[in-house]
């Protein structure tokens, strides 16, 4: 998994020419639909575990006026599968197929998207749909820069993989202090922490390509590792915009 999830050798990225791949293109493209039909999938999941009541009970709590009131032992189970998953592969998928790394990204999709119908909860409707349409312009725009830029992102990319686990750490020191400065900032470097990475995963996705010297079963799971890696990009950027641009019920 090393090979794909965000580690692999340096290629300077000015000695590959983009723009004229076909098979980059290609390969590319693949991984953004297999990310966008993941979010479709998110979308409607959350929308039923959030809206219906039959399912929606199953995994939160809700007030009287029929807001969020937290999650019960499913909704907890659910929010924490896509971590356990993550760092359970590591050890599970000794050969990396492609069968069995498509099989981890619509896991991971599927419980981040039943355990986002909180925020159909918290947010309303319309925040979200606005939410969801800047940051799908902002990953359009940081993706882009990734695929076109000539620097090499790698050490920026070490560097924002290190903040993450700052802010993991920076979060769950929180859920204690209810600091509301320490969340802004917590909000704050989650954007950016995740705007860059965006970039860098989408560049790291290029020099992968070339690693793979055209092999389609390893461009297959490389398919299924970047659609993976972009798509929690994605959501991630999502969540912490929804702080400051979603609105509560």
């Amino acid at each position: 998994m090393s090979d794909f999830n965000r580690g692999f050798t340096s290629i300077p990225a000015g000695r590959a020419d983009m723009a004229v791949d076909a098979g980059l293109r290609a390969f590319m493209l693949g991984v953004y639909n297999k990310v966008a039909l993941g979010l479709v999938v998110s979308a409607a999941l959350a929308y039923v575990t959030g809206s219906v009541p039959a399912v929606r009970d199953l995994m939160f709590t809700v007030t009287p006026d029929g807001r969020f009131g937290g999650y019960t032992i499913l909704g907890l189970i659910v929010s924490f599968s896509p971590l356990v998953l993550l760092l359970g592969s590591r050890f599970i998928m000794k050969t990396q197929t492609a069968s069995g790394t498509s099989a981890l990204y619509w896991a991971v999709v599927a419980c981040i998207g039943a355990s986002l119908g909180v925020n159909v909860l918290v947010y309303t409707g319309a925040s979200i749909a606005t939410t969801f349409l800047v940051t799908a312009a902002a990953f359009g725009a940081l993706s882009l820069a990734g695929y076109t830029t000539k620097k090499d992102l790698t050490g920026f990319g070490s560097f924002l993989i290190i903040g993450v686990v700052g802010l993991f750490i920076a979060s769950v020191v929180n859920i204690f202090l209810h600091s509301a400065p320490m969340a802004f900032i917590v909000n704050v470097l989650g954007v950016l922490i995740f705007a860059g990475l965006i970039a860098y995963d989408t560049q790291r996705l290029k020099m992968t390509y070339y690693q793979m010297g055209g092999d389609r079963t390893s461009l297959a799971v490389a398919t299924n590792y970047g659609a993976l890696s972009l798509y929690i990009d994605f959501i991630n950027l999502f969540q912490f915009l929804m702080n400051f641009l979603g609105s509560r019920r």
